[in-house]
């Protein structure tokens, strides 16, 4: 990868390790689909303007359900569930949980005809990454129903975005960016609005809840998703996806030392087991797919 794909790579680490954190912070007095909703809109309302005015929306005609499946995928179901999640679980379990994406984009490849050997490094890699769940909640688990059902919402939240990056490799590749991920926060924010709506609080949050608010959606959405899909580009979405070793770091160290979450054996022994699993998993030549691979060799190399 070049210089600038690096300097992507390490931002984005960084600032995917926020979300958990801020989602915290504007529960306290916003619905789980209002925070949804509210950092999805904003994001819309940053780069629908700018993708306008680059003239770039009307590539997206021939793209569109392949956009509105990244919508659904990446956004309606994940960015619902974490905030969902987030009320009966720790930001900082949410975090770690999220690093299991690598592995989820692995096992959904074949679906979107990417394929790549499943070699014995790979398997064990899956092998690792499902021990280190195991071990995250059964050392030390969650108490109650609720506290499993956050961690249920969090789990599918993980196959919805590696879903997303595979729909991107699969369907958007060669798209421009930033009016797929612009068109993409408009789909998602008008199907969670009457939720929003349903769920709005009676008065009009905090200061800290609106800065909570637009972080999540200047920053942590319209920014991240931007970055994102460039580094899909560059890099694949297998390779994009480890960009959730460094998520949990970040979003741990927050919840521990800001929200005063608790971490524990169990929790240090499972992150390390998911992100070991993870780099296996996904080290390796990128996966080809059956589309890219019958085309003719002069073709490709024409792109």
């Amino acid at each position: 990868m070049s210089w600038r794909t690096w300097i992507v790579f390490a931002a984005l680490g960084i600032v995917w390790g926020l979300p958990y954190f801020f989602i915290k912070l504007a529960l306290v007095e916003i619905s789980p689909a209002g925070v949804a909703f509210s950092r999805i809109a904003l994001g819309a309302i940053v780069l629908l303007p700018i993708a306008w005015k680059r003239g770039t929306l009307a590539q997206l005609r021939t793209h569109i359900g392949g956009v509105v499946a990244f919508a659904f995928a990446e956004l309606v179901g994940p960015f619902f569930l974490i905030s969902l999640g987030e009320s009966w679980i720790s930001s900082s379990l949410a975090g770690i949980l999220i690093a299991l994406v690598p592995l989820g984009v692995v096992l959904l490849s074949p679906l979107f005809g990417l394929r790549e050997k499943l070699s014995v490094r790979r398997l064990a890699g899956l092998l690792l990454g499902f021990a280190g769940v195991v071990a995250l909640l059964g050392i030390e688990p969650p108490v109650g129903k609720l506290q499993w059902l956050g961690v249920a919402c969090i789990m599918v939240s993980v196959m919805g975005y590696a879903a997303g990056s595979l729909i991107v490799q699969r369907f958007l590749h060669g798209v421009d960016e930033l009016a797929a991920v612009a068109v993409s926060l408009g789909i998602a924010a008008i199907v969670l609005a009457p939720a929003a709506i349903w769920t709005a609080p009676a008065a009009m949050p905090s200061s800290q809840g609106l800065f909570a608010v637009f972080v999540l959606g200047v920053v942590c959405t319209a920014l991240a998703l931007y970055f994102y899909f460039y580094l899909i580009a560059q890099a694949g979405a297998s390779r994009a996806s480890i960009i959730t070793y460094i998520n949990p770091a970040v979003a741990t160290l927050l919840g521990v030392t800001v929200l005063g979450e608790h971490f524990g054996v169990g929790t240090g022994v499972g992150f390390a087991m998911i992100l070991l699993g993870s780099w296996l998993g996904t080290r390796g030549t990128q996966p080809q797919s059956e589309f890219d691979a019958s085309r003719p060799q002069a073709a490709q190399e024409g792109q």
